[in-house]
């Protein structure tokens, strides 16, 4: 599933490509994804430009006169601009069309994802308004998270995962940043130090603004807007590299199963 810095790789390249510009048309080619996209949208679109483009967690919003659209991609969804007169790509399910003669197709093999239209405020909404805070923003602190963590019986890695916490920090990232921060993911939230949260917290800045700087990490579906691919899986230190040696201390990897995902760490650097 794409994470924080996969879903703003994209904003930042629709900025620069749809902002503003009218739309001339809409298709919608399966009304059936994760929930039923509007059968009107066409009409609600058609005329109007997106005017301003931003992200919260996972989901992407594109502001509208009259709305938005709230557009989150599930498992395996992209959304990429594309010149109007090329094919449809396997599995596009919604192509806005331009004046300036791109498209915005919207992709997603399993279907998981949602495309939804608002009038109201957007933050609001029953998907967006129980989201945790933004790990980029300043009011993501140490004290906030070693606050949140006292009460809480989970493990350290459950807690940073859990999106009524902190947002947009899936498997991948959160493995990365215990591995940064020297924390065993199966450790009690309530058992890690202050300090220790310091750390965390410091890794999670660094280690998502890195990633957004490559691209994001594409495992399988991810790309940009632009159809690129991310880069940041050639940075990755422990996801994915089970029984290989520590990038640190060379001791192999284990896997462990923390609410049903596989988590990667090191028994010597995150005792």
């Amino acid at each position: 599933m794409p994470e924080l810095p996969e879903v703003e790789t994209i904003c930042r390249g629709l900025k620069s490509a749809i902002l503003n510009k009218k739309i001339i048309d809409v298709y919608v080619s399966s009304y059936k994804l994760r929930y039923p996209i509007p059968k009107n949208l066409a009409k609600i679109l058609k005329g109007q430009a997106f005017r301003k483009v931003s992200r919260r967690g996972k989901y992407i919003l594109l502001d509208a006169k009259t709305g938005t659209l709230i557009i989150h991609l599930g498992m395996s969804g992209t959304l990429q601009i594309r010149k109007q007169d090329r094919a449809a790509a396997k599995h596009e399910h919604m192509k806005v069309i331009f004046a300036n003669n791109l498209s915005l197709c919207y992709t997603d093999p399993r279907r998981f994802g949602a495309i939804l239209w608002i009038t109201t405020d957007p933050l609001k909404h029953r998907s967006l308004k129980k989201l945790g805070l933004e790990p980029l923003a300043k009011n993501f602190t140490a004290d906030f998270l070693f606050k949140r963590a006292k009460t809480k019986k989970c493990s350290i890695k459950q807690l940073i995962m859990d999106n009524g916490v902190v947002t947009g920090i899936g498997n991948i990232y959160a493995s990365e940043v215990l591995f940064a921060a020297k924390i065993n993911p199966l450790k009690k939230a309530h058992a890690v130090s202050f300090v220790q949260h310091k750390k965390l917290v410091k890794e999670t800045k660094k280690i998502l603004t890195l990633a957004i700087k490559y691209g994001g990490t594409t495992i399988k579906d991810h790309t940009d807007s632009s159809g690129n691919k991310g880069s940041f899986q050639n940075k990755l230190k422990v996801y994915g590299r089970s029984d290989q040696p520590c990038v640190i201390c060379q001791t192999k990897l284990v896997v462990s199963r923390i609410s049903g995902r596989s988590t990667v760490s090191c028994p010597f650097c995150q005792r």
